[in-house]
């Protein structure tokens, strides 16, 4: 009886079969500003006028795809983001389903790949997923190089299975 019972709670503990029903959202802002303010100065007769405007400006677009299911089901779109040397990667319109021990990371290995190839090839990682759905941000370490991944990755580390990916082409 006490290793029926020991066996029940490590088969709860691993796969956490309540987690195929439950949901998170979580909506984050962009962490960029969003306007540059300009100083000039106009000259008119007698004296000159100092003036400020405001022109729109954004984070420039480095990468993005539309995420495609693998393990669970998957969409939304991934953007890598960069202003004035901060890089984010954003997730937008995000869904997927909840499980343990799942994480977000760029991967040289392309979107859709078989998903045992993700854990084989080099990647960022990112941290973990803050939600199921939404709208995330996930800061880019200022020393990660870019160049040559292909995919954001939705991975599941405790199974080591790919829930989506979406194609990027980081130069």
């Amino acid at each position: 009886m006490v290793a029926v019972v020991l066996v029940a709670g490590v088969g709860l503990w691993l796969f956490q079969p309540w987690k195929l029903f439950t949901r998170s959202t979580v909506d984050e802002a962009l962490p960029f500003v969003s306007t540059t303010t300009v100083a000039s100065v106009v000259a008119t007769a007698p004296t000159a006028v100092p003036t400020t405007t405001v022109s729109p400006t954004g984070p420039r677009v480095l990468a993005e795809g539309a995420f495609v299911s693998q393990e669970h089901p998957t969409s939304g779109t991934a953007r890598v983001l960069e202003q004035d040397g901060t890089r984010i990667l954003r997730l937008e319109g995000f869904s997927t389903s909840d499980g343990p021990d799942v994480h977000v990371w760029l991967s040289a290995t392309p979107a859709a790949a078989d998903w045992k190839a993700y854990n084989s090839t080099r990647h960022v990682a990112l941290g973990k997923l803050k939600a199921t759905d939404g709208n995330h941000n996930y800061a880019i370490p200022v020393d990660a190089d870019l160049a040559g991944l292909q995919s954001a990755v939705i991975w599941c580390d405790r199974f080591n299975v790919a829930f989506g990916s979406a194609p990027l082409s980081l130069t």
